[in-house]
């Protein structure tokens, strides 16, 4: 099973990023999904979820309006649409296969000017 995020970078306060999730080594069609994300010193929080065939999403409250969490059962992969990012939204973005201990090695956003 490997998880690959991608897309993490530096941007200015209101700019966007799309992250990537890639998944493999397992049926990803049958699993929901999640991002979510830590901070140094603060403990993992989800950010967003998303159901299998991608019907139904839930976001943090935090996020709420700002982020979309969506996929691609044909691709693999799971996508979090991030726009006017806030500096408290930089973090590292983990991806997640809800309900198992599958992650990806995260990747880093920073938001500063």
């Amino acid at each position: 099973v490997q998880l690959v995020e991608s897309g993490g970078g530096l941007v200015q306060p209101g700019g966007s990023l799309r992250l990537s999730c890639a998944a493999s080594g397992f049926t990803f069609s049958r699993y929901n999904m999640a991002w979510y994300r830590q901070t140094p010193g603060k403990e993992r929080e989800l950010v967003a979820r998303i159901t299998s065939g991608g019907g139904t999403t839930n976001y943090a409250n935090s996020v709420k309006g700002r982020f979309t969490i969506s996929r691609d059962n044909a691709k693999n992969t799971v996508y979090l649409q991030m726009d006017t990012l806030k500096p408290e939204d930089a973090a590292v973005y983990y991806c997640n296969t809800v309900g198992t201990n599958y992650w990806g090695k995260g990747t880093l956003v920073t938001v500063s000017s």
